[in-house]
């Protein structure tokens, strides 16, 4: 293969030199070589390099801890004073690393835009999106100077960049807008100076499927009107496969492979790289098929067949502003022993009221729930002990749900301690065994959540789900916050366990790619309504929504939208790929 399709490991050149083999018709907009980031003497990128041209597109993937977000960091100047970073950055021909400050400062922002990955944090919340916005363009110089046409400089840039009422957004408070609309509010100031240079870091890991394809749709649409450059920085390699014309596949803060995204995902060299790609749902239709057959195969021997959980006509309403609103309406669904059944649908559609109705947390103004043969009283305290020693929840965010200041052997054993089951000694026991069936240490018992890793952290939330034996687990998006191959890790633990015990998961997610090779049944929410249910092959394949064909059509693909890949034989043994525009 040529040398401007894959470089294997990072390449090293010296800053004057051309890379081999790769010729265009102007200099690159971004030139990277040799970029090092060190902490003291700890080195979190070594020898990093790779090229970006004006109004294409270079996605850094890699799992929490790659670099990928101190790369970025490192481009933009904004690493924390501790950090040091060496060798070679030029932006525009310009060296930048060595800028003085005050010198950088003007590109920052104008010539290079920043989409930062959660917009919660990144807006004021005390300030109005539209006083945010103003103090941002006269910052940022975006070439208006009076204020009522800079206003409507704004309000132009709100519509541009999808948001259907600029005025009320242009008023409203962070607290007041979906998080698609704040994505998109960061995205428009970013864009509000026509940078040449944009850098979006995880701008759609908490979003919906179809918010997330509205705003990777922006930011190509964006790139192609403005010929903005865009450096993608994602662990989705499915979105990066779709999105990016090359990719930088980076582990431990090195590149292990480099080169067009329609080669490497064609023929991925390094180890690494294939294992990213073949945990992704999107690119593995049938990535878990032996766990989901071996769960089958113990549910027909034990005959399994009854249903664990039964929700007839739950209707839930609030009072919000005086006005009555129906956040669950006349919700009507069944779970079979051992299987899963999921819920999937945008933010609002009221899947997360529907969970905290079966938890108990709230009580149904309408309806009944049963949980294994339990009979659901929200009200009354002796029958939903009764319900939770059957029905235990794994949480959406392992860093969020555990105690910081407790040990894992504590966070295991409270469930135990709070229902007063066993002796001491069988209590151990108990938290034991948990911990070996999702596959964890007896050393880690001692050590507190700051000390795991992410995925160490979610397998203690299920372990501490496990321990009281239930026959029912509610999953709210456990893999979300996760790495792709974390996330692979932790799907096998679930499944394996729901073959060994019979275990019967209500799996809440966004992910519709994951859902697909979870799940037995789904139900598709929207506006609080059931509007399809059943088995989730039927679902997928045959919608009878429009809606549902919404959902489903803004899964990535993980194939690119311009280009269609052949083999192509490159060298002996070794398979490549050609893109062939399509017309």
């Amino acid at each position: 293969m040529a040398p401007q399709d894959r470089l294997i490991p990072a390449f090293s050149r010296a800053p004057s030199s051309p890379l081999q083999g790769y010729q265009t018709a102007r200099p690159p907009l971004l030139d990277v070589a040799d970029l090092c980031v060190a902490y003291g003497r700890r080195e979190v990128v070594s020898n990093a390099g790779f090229r970006l041209e004006r109004g294409r597109s270079l996605a850094l993937i890699g799992e929490s801890g790659s670099g990928k977000s101190t790369i970025a960091r490192a481009i933009l100047r904004l690493l924390p004073a501790e950090a040091r970073a060496s060798g070679h950055v030029a932006f525009e021909g310009q060296e930048v690393l060595s800028l003085p400050e005050r010198r950088f400062r003007p590109l920052r922002g104008r010539a290079i835009g920043f989409v930062p990955q959660d917009p919660g944090h990144a807006l004021n919340p005390v300030r109005t999106i539209g006083a945010q916005a103003l103090e941002a363009a006269a910052r940022l110089d975006s070439g208006v100077h009076d204020k009522a046409a800079r206003k409507a400089h704004v309000l132009d840039i709100f519509a541009q960049v999808g948001l259907d009422q600029p005025q009320r957004v242009f008023d409203s408070y962070p607290h007041q807008l979906s998080g698609g609309m704040l994505q998109r509010v960061l995205i428009g100031l970013a864009v509000l100076p026509r940078p040449a240079l944009l850098v979006a870091d995880e701008p759609t890991s908490a979003l919906d499927v179809t918010i997330q394809k509205r705003i990777l749709d922006l930011l190509s649409r964006l790139r192609e009107d403005l010929d903005i450059a865009l450096l993608l920085i994602t662990h989705d390699l499915a979105i990066a496969a779709e999105r990016a014309d090359r990719l930088v596949v980076l582990k431990d803060g090195r590149i292990q492979e480099e080169g067009r995204t329609a080669a490497v995902f064609a023929a991925p060299a390094s180890a690494y790289a294939r294992k990213l790609q073949g945990d992704v749902p999107a690119l593995n239709p049938d990535r878990y098929r032996p766990l989901k057959d071996r769960a089958a195969r113990q549910r027909a021997e034990t005959a399994a067949g009854h249903d664990k959980i039964i929700v007839s006509g739950m209707t839930k309403r609030f009072l919000v502003d005086g006005r009555s609103l129906t956040a669950v309406d006349d919700v009507s669904f069944k779970v079979a022993a051992g299987t899963t059944h999921a819920l999937v649908g945008e933010s609002g559609s009221g899947k997360t009221t529907t969970i905290r109705l079966l938890l108990g947390l709230e009580q149904a103004d309408e309806g009944e729930i049963t949980i294994a043969g339990h009979r659901l009283r929200a009200g009354d305290r002796t029958s939903m002990r009764a319900v939770w020693r059957q029905l235990q929840l794994v949480y959406q965010n392992p860093f969020t749900s555990l105690d910081p200041s407790w040990t894992v052997e504590r966070l295991v054993r409270e469930p135990l301690d709070r229902f007063g089951i066993g002796e001491r000694a069988e209590r151990d026991e108990r938290v034991r065994a948990a911990l070996a069936s999702v596959r964890l240490s007896e050393d880690l018992l001692s050590r507190r959540p700051g000390a795991l890793s992410g995925g160490q952290r979610q397998r203690v939330a299920i372990a501490r789900a496990l321990v009281l034996k239930p026959d029912v687990i509610v999953l709210d998006e456990p893999t979300s916050a996760l790495d792709v191959s974390v996330q692979a890790e932790i799907v096998e633990v679930l499944l394996s366990l729901q073959a060994e015990l019979g275990l019967t998961y209500l799996f809440v997610s966004h992910d519709l790619a994951l859902v697909r090779q979870l799940a037995e049944t789904v139900s598709v929410m929207r506006h609080g309504r059931i509007i399809e249910d059943g088995r989730v092959a039927e679902i997928f394949d045959q919608p009878r929504e429009a809606y549902t064909r919404t959902l489903l059509a803004s899964i990535p693909s993980g194939a690119s939208r311009n280009a269609l890949l052949t083999p192509l034989e490159t060298e002996p043994g070794r398979a490549a790929a050609r893109v062939e525009v399509l017309a």
